[in-house]
């Protein structure tokens, strides 16, 4: 159980990876290839870092898989920085500063900046698989984020656009104190996008289930379960779904605030 389904050891075949990276506009990275990153204040855990400034983004995705012991108790995150987690497999208990949270699959915590992350596998010995953010918070006059925590199980499946097949969960509240939010899209078989979607937010989003075909600045390329996408500023952008199991994902969006000139 695990995200390095990469092979150890001398090749079998010719070299090939689905991986695709065009800095500042988008990336799709598998999780054949996908290698451990070795941070401090993590504690018997495969860390791999995915989206960074580096590939053009303004926050930072990680995939961190649990061991039995597994823990960050240094703590994760800092006094500009806002974080998330969310709980893609197994059981933990995440604490922001000194409160704690048992969160199961599906289940998730925001604190904001600030405040201190930190996780520990509880998973009766098995392993536990997470999606990890942060990112600088833009703070404005009169409002501030609070910590948030709930599980998918509890929220309300919203018809996205007007479409009875594709269904939108908002994970953080729709408030100012937020810069971002975190949302899952999910498709029924055959659904797709309304329409071609160009904009200044960007994305981070992680294949939960299924597989699609998505449009990133007009190229079509096949998703699936394991994936991770990265959508830059302004790259054209759309989806849908194929086969018979539903297609979602958990992605970033930044919200809520004015642009710089």
């Amino acid at each position: 159980m695990g995200y390095f389904t990469n092979q150890i050891g001398y090749p079998k075949d010719l070299l090939a990876s689905r991986s695709i990276i065009k800095r500042k506009n988008y990336a799709l990275i598998p999780p054949e290839g996908l290698v451990r990153n070795v941070i401090p204040g993590f504690e018997n855990c495969d860390v791999t870092i995915l989206a960074t400034p580096k590939l053009g983004a303004t926050f930072v995705d990680y995939l961190v898989t649990l061991h039995d012991g597994g823990r960050n108790q240094q703590g994760f995150g800092g006094e500009n920085v806002e974080t998330f987690v969310y709980v893609i497999d197994g059981k933990i208990t995440a604490s922001a500063d000194s409160t704690a949270y048992p969160l199961t699959s599906g289940g998730y915590l925001f604190c904001p900046a600030g405040v201190t992350l930190r996780l520990e596998n509880t998973n009766d010995g098995q392993p536990s698989q997470l999606f990890l953010y942060k990112r600088t918070y833009q703070r404005i006059k009169g409002y501030e984020a609070h910590v948030v925590s709930d599980n998918v199980k509890n929220l309300e499946k919203i018809h996205y656009e007007g479409m009875s097949d594709v269904t939108l969960q908002d994970l953080l509240p729709k408030e100012l104190g937020f810069d971002m939010n975190m949302h899952i899209l999910s498709f029924k078989p055959g659904a797709s996008h309304g329409y071609v979607e160009t904009h200044v937010q960007e994305h981070g989003a992680y294949v939960l289930t299924g597989a699609g075909v998505y449009n990133l600045d007009n190229e079509w390329i096949p998703v699936k379960k394991g994936d991770y996408i990265f959508m830059g500023a302004y790259v054209p952008q759309a989806g849908y779904a194929v086969g018979k199991e539903e297609f979602s994902y958990i992605y970033s969006k930044d919200c809520n605030r004015d642009v710089d000139c």
